[in-house]
């Protein structure tokens, strides 16, 4: 991902740094209103519809980042216990399931009370969300798809590869 170099004063919607961000990609995005932004980003695995809300008054920046990966209600059990599971190795964000539509979910929420906005803090921002939902998009589709458990689904994406071949 690259660095994002623009200047901008404390008093800057962050809003508006991330949909300079998003012109220095290329990512298609909307500026549904002065406090929210939604990114579309396409992965490795799928597209990522990212949506950016700032809240002025927690002085936040909140980041939820949908893909395609709906949950059918034979699997709901099995998928709980996969967010579970996700969501006790993050140190940043979580993973969450809309019920009503079967929608799975990253979020994560940047407080930044009194802080000197950056453009660094937003770009790290975007990227953690992308690389968290790139990193564990194939355990869901494990356990949707392929009926895997969460345990075999997660034991099959966290291999870590070491050297070269």
């Amino acid at each position: 991902m690259a660095t994002a170099q623009a200047n901008f004063d404390r008093y800057t919607n962050p809003v508006d740094m991330v949909e300079h961000i998003a012109t220095i990609h290329d990512w298609t995005f909307e500026r549904t209103a002065p406090d929210e932004l939604t990114l579309s980003v396409a992965g490795e695995w799928c597209d990522y519809h990212i949506s950016l809300t700032w809240r002025d008054d927690l002085e936040a920046l909140h980041l939820a980042c949908a893909f395609d990966c709906k949950t059918a209600v034979l699997r709901l059990n099995e998928v709980y216990r996969l967010l579970a599971m996700i969501n006790e190795q993050l140190w940043l964000g979580h993973f969450d399931l809309w019920k009503e539509d079967g929608m799975l979910l990253y979020r994560h929420g940047l407080l930044l009370t009194g802080a000197e906005t950056q453009a660094s803090q937003c770009e790290a921002l975007l990227k953690a969300a992308l690389e968290t939902c790139e990193r564990y998009y194939q355990s869901f589709q494990f356990v949707l798809w392929a009926g895997k458990s969460a345990e075999d689904a997660l034991a099959a994406t966290m291999f870590e590869t070491q050297g070269q071949a």
